[in-house]
Formats: structure tokens, C-alpha cells, sequence
């Protein structure tokens, strides 16, 4: 072998051992990381969202973002999620992710293909709720409407969201009909029913919570099959609709075009955020939840039960999907 081709050679072997090293991708995060809310400012999903802004950001060395893109009774913000491609967005939603297969046949996007689960991330009654003024009981709330079909009116935060199934579903079992109102958001739904527009709520416990214990509502019975230690002497609706139980439950999803290492780094830095004795732990108590932060797989198993049921409560209903 002559002197060139010695060098040629050489080169080449240099070039193939380095060519694993250019083909690195680079380290994730290579940039912001968003957390995508599909509903307005102030719903549940915000407490643990913002307090995750603030652990992950120095954690991933990167500025994480929360925004809300509300539309739709969740489905514009989901979709704009799993159609992201930078690798670095996630949703933040709550289980309307698993009613609004039911409810529409075309979301623009696959629930399970599209938005890979990472992980629930807690898990709370909803309460049905009145003015201060309103029935006194869940059974005399069930009476009047019974008297008036159609008549007694509760708003939701949205056509499709879990909060609109979940009083569906209430109607089948206690044999009522009730007049549906939805709003674009939970919050927007709570002050329509404090300024009179409507007559009452089915909501997540954390936004009622605080007019409950001022006066200016009056919470019937929660959704959970246990009571809530927030909400002493509530009954829950199974107490008098048997075999009622709807928890509502806030989760990440990922979208389909970040690296499952994107989406593996992200649930090892927030699960720390487990310790029962950590500040996030603490702040969804005091809001009724249960905080879990238990992986993509027992999230992966409720989306394939739920979507299933809610798809069965539709029919029932014979509600149209739009």
C-alpha cells in the first residue's frame, strides 16, 4: 500500500467512526417545551400545569410554556397538539379527551395515535352544584326535574367535555331530562350559574370549592364513589343513583412527533413530584384531587375503558355526533 492510498484509506476509516457522532440527534430539550391547554384560562387543568412551568424549567434547562388553545370543547387544542412536529409539545388536558370520540366523527386527529399518554396526572369528584338559593338536597334538585322536563338547566364546559357526559349519564340512571348548557371553559360555566343563567353545575371540585364554603352555592353530591373529606356531610349521586361514578382526571398526552425519549425524559423529571409530603402533593389536595403521576400505561388503560363507555352513553342518549 503506497503513501496515498494509505491516506485515502486512513480518511475514510476517520470518517466512518465519526460519522455515529455527527449522527447524534441533539440533547432534548433543544428548545421551549409547551404545555398545550385545550380549554380557557382558569380551568382545573391550570394548578398543576403552572406549578410544572416552574419545576421543569431549570430541571430541562429549556423554558417550559403553558398556553391555552380553547375551541371546540377541547378538540382545537388537542388537535393542534398532535399535529406539532417539534418535538417538544405536550397536552395538558382533562378526561374530555376520552368523551369527545363520542361526540364527534371527525376530530381531526386520533385520540390513541396521535397523542401518546405520558401520564395521569391526578384525579377528583366532580360536584353537582346549585345557587345558595337552589334545592336543598340531590334528591329535591332530581324532583324538580323530573316536574319540569327539559326545564332545569346545567352549564359544562363544553359540547363533549366529561363534564357534559357526566350529566348524561346522570340523566340515564335517574331518569331525567335536563336542559344542557356549554360553555366555553369550566370557569365561564361557574359564573354563569353565580349570575343566574343557568341552575346548576357539574364540576370539578376545585372551582366550586371556594363559593361552597362562602355561601354562594350549595354543593348536592359528588361524582366519586366515595365521599370527599373537603365537602363534609355531601353524599355522593351513587348514594342515590346507584352505580353512578364518574372521577374527573387531568393528564399529559405527547404528541406523535416527539421521540419517546422526549417523552420518557419528561415523566422522569416530574415524578419526584410524587413525594406525599411535596408541595404539588399538597396543593391538589387542598383542591380535593389525588395526585398520581403513575405513567403512560394506567393512563393508556382508562382512555381505552372510558372512550368505550362514553361511546355507549352517546348512543344511549342518542345524541348525534356532530
Amino acid at each position: 500500500m503506497n503513501s496515498l492510498t494509505r491516506r485515502i484509506f486512513g480518511a475514510a476509516c476517520a470518517a466512518g467512526l465519526a460519522a455515529p457522532a455527527l449522527a447524534q440527534a441533539p440533547a432534548w430539550p433543544s428548545r421551549a417545551v409547551r404545555l398545550i391547554s385545550p380549554f380557557a384560562p382558569g380551568g382545573p387543568q391550570d394548578v398543576p400545569a403552572r406549578f410544572m412551568v416552574d419545576f421543569l424549567t431549570p430541571r430541562l434547562g429549556q423554558p417550559v410554556v403553558y398556553e391555552s388553545r380553547a375551541g371546540a370543547g377541547g378538540a382545537t387544542g388537542m388537535q393542534f397538539v398532535a399535529q406539532a412536529n417539534d418535538g417538544h409539545t405536550f397536552l395538558v388536558t382533562s378526561n374530555a379527551i376520552a368523551t369527545l370520540p363520542a361526540m364527534r366523527r371527525d376530530l381531526g386527529f386520533d385520540p390513541f395515535a396521535d397523542l401518546p399518554p405520558v401520564t395521569l396526572i391526578a384525579e377528583s369528584p366532580l360536584v353537582v352544584a346549585v345557587r345558595a338559593n337552589g334545592p336543598a338536597t340531590l334528591a329535591e334538585y332530581l324532583d324538580r326535574a323530573r316536574s319540569n322536563p327539559g326545564r332545569v338547566s346545567w352549564g359544562t364546559s363544553g359540547l363533549g367535555s366529561a363534564t357534559h357526559l357526566a350529566g348524561a349519564l346522570l340523566m340515564q340512571k335517574a331518569g331525567v331530562e335536563l336542559l344542557h348548557v356549554p360553555y366555553r371553559g369550566a370557569t365561564v360555566a361557574l359564573n354563569a350559574l353565580l349570575a343566574g343563567d343557568t341552575d346548576s353545575i357539574i364540576g370539578d371540585i376545585s372551582i366550586v370549592l371556594e363559593h361552597v364554603r362562602a355561601g354562594t352555592l350549595r354543593a348536592l353530591a359528588v361524582s366519586t364513589e366515595a365521599p370527599s373529606p373537603l365537602l363534609p356531610g355531601v353524599p355522593t349521586v351513587a348514594s342515590l343513583v346507584p352505580g353512578y361514578a364518574v372521577p374527573f382526571w387531568i393528564a399529559i398526552f405527547a404528541s406523535r412527533h416527539n421521540a419517546p425519549e422526549a417523552n420518557e425524559r419528561l415523566m422522569r423529571e416530574i415524578a419526584p413530584l410524587r413525594a406525599p409530603d411535596g408541595d404539588l402533593h399538597r396543593r391538589m389536595a387542598e383542591r380535593g384531587a389525588l395526585l398520581l403521576l403513575n405513567g403512560p400505561e394506567p393512563l393508556a388503560a382508562r382512555m381505552r375503558i372510558e372512550v368505550a363507555q362514553w361511546r355507549q352513553v352517546v348512543a344511549t342518549a342518542g345524541i348525534q355526533p356532530e
